[in-house]
């Protein structure tokens, strides 16, 4: 991102002054910190989220958490319900508008900011009309105190006015997404209207916003939209890369960052054959520059749609976090969900339909059923890089080594890591930039497993399937 949370940056440089009062000579685990790592929980209750930031990602080092969309939405048990808006009333089955207000508070406390999912491209899809969760009534196109007819495209292109091709620009920009009431975002009154809704998220402590969609707008739409908003409001756009399509996401960066879905699907392939291009990852022309770019192994629709990896595919998924937390491109978002078979399945809820907190306590779940909460964003080898990307900030890359299943490289004199995709147990000497002495490997449970840097080098045993790294702050 083009800048750090401000929130997590006041923390460290807090931090910082006061290890440099206690210091005479600093050492490099006392030089400024970029704390920058997002997580993204999806479909987890306020209530769950602000416990979330207390207990484990406040002190564990994230410093941004993406909620879901917090506007009343149609009723129904399905994921999806929860991204077709019936009013931008804050009341959803995740919570109460005093439920979210309380929610962003508590991540405040803890040093972490809050970004909101919003969903302001479309309305409902539904053809009958239908009372949304907080009881506002709708039909596809009137929402009463809200939008008319008048405010919708009607784009006229395809029999249905459903988007049939991508390669037609007009059509992903004017007709329905899955018919989805699609907004007709260069209107003065939807702009100022829109505009109104994120301003009333900001009055209650939101730091920014995850633009749901946005590919399915002008990028001048939501200029118009954004313009207005506070000068430091977090901007980060989901604009879907595809092969040889009109649209692209270099046209939204001047709106703000913007959702790089190359990265993933490029990652998957990475570890399906040679780690060793993930080095590369990043240093395509064709991508969103490094600055503006958000980075993620999955989110809730890749997992869905087999795009990319997903906790299903656990070791492989887990070591593609450990290279995307380790590298040096884009802003990386973590993202934490639940258990499903069924693509379309819900997160657990109550008999009423109120969605039930999340709970963390057996995670990492070797095997999750439908419906249990993965908490990807606590498995050891993902916390732990959280952590030691903390420490080695912006450190440029070095020591780059890779062969056959294997890759490794440091970052500056802060860290380093190796990551065996292969079967086999890799057992080699590797050049390291850290300082000669015992570390501790960070993505280790239990006792500390020293490894020893003697002369610049660095004897590595790692099993199968995994990872270590060591950073300047862990040490025996």
């Amino acid at each position: 991102m083009t800048r750090p949370p401000a929130r997590a940056t006041a923390l460290v440089g807090a931090l910082m002054l006061l290890l440099a009062a206690c210091a005479a000579t600093p050492e490099p685990s006392t030089v400024e910190r970029r704390r920058d790592v997002g997580v993204q929980l999806f479909q987890w209750t306020w209530d769950a989220i602000a416990a979330e930031c207390t207990d484990t990602l406040g002190p564990d080092g994230y410093a941004w958490v993406v909620t879901s969309p917090p506007q009343e939405h149609i009723v129904g048990d399905q994921w999806w319900t929860a991204y077709q808006p019936a009013s931008y009333r804050v009341e959803s089955r995740l919570g109460t508008r005093e439920q979210y207000a309380a929610m962003v508070q508590t991540c405040h406390d803890a040093g972490v900011d809050v970004w909101t999912d919003a969903v302001i491209n479309h309305m409902t899809g539904q053809d009958a009309p239908g009372t949304g969760w907080a009881g506002s009534s709708y039909t596809h196109y009137e929402y009463p105190g809200l939008w008319t007819d008048a405010d919708f495209h009607h784009c006229g292109l395809t029999p249905n006015d459903d988007i049939a091709s991508y390669q037609d620009a007009a059509q992903v920009q004017t007709c329905e997404l899955v018919n989805l009431a699609d907004l007709a975002t260069e209107s003065d009154h939807v702009r100022s209207t829109i505009t109104a809704y994120l301003e009333d998220l900001l009055s209650l402590g939101v730091d920014g916003f995850r633009i749901d969609a946005a590919k399915h707008m002008r990028a001048d739409d939501i200029a118009a939209i954004v313009a207005n908003l506070p000068d430091g409001t977090g901007i980060a756009q989901e604009v879907i890369r595809g092969s040889g399509e009109p649209i692209t996401p270099e046209e939204y960066l001047g709106n703000g960052d913007v959702y790089e879905f190359a990265y993933g699907k490029e990652l998957q392939g990475v570890l399906a054959g040679s780690p060793g291009r993930a080095l590369d990852l990043g240093t395509s022309s064709t991508w969103v520059p490094s600055d503006q770019a958000v980075v993620f192994v999955d989110n809730h629709d890749t997992e869905r749609n087999g795009s990319t990896l997903s906790y299903a595919d656990g070791d492989e998924y887990a070591l593609a976090n450990v290279l995307m937390l380790a590298g040096s491109y884009g802003t990386p978002v973590v993202y934490s969900g639940y258990a499903f078979s069924d693509r379309d399945a819900g997160p657990p809820q109550a008999a009423g339909g109120r969605v039930l907190d999340a709970a963390c306590e057996k995670a990492p779940e070797v095997d999750p059923q439908d419906g249990d909460w993965v908490c990807q964003h606590r498995w050891p080898a993902i916390i732990g890089m959280v952590g030691w990307r903390n420490v080695v900030g912006d450190a440029p890359r070095v020591d780059e080594w890779s062969e056959g299943d294997a890759v490794a490289f440091g970052r500056g004199e802060r860290g380093f890591v190796v990551v065996n995709a292969g079967d086999d147990e890799l057992r080699t000497e590797l050049a390291t930039s850290l300082p000669d002495g015992d570390y501790c490997d960070v993505l280790a449970t239990g006792d500390c497993a020293v490894a020893t840097v003697r002369d610049g080098a660095l004897t590595v045993e790692v099993p199968p399937r995994t990872a270590q790294a060591w950073d300047v702050d862990s040490r025996p």
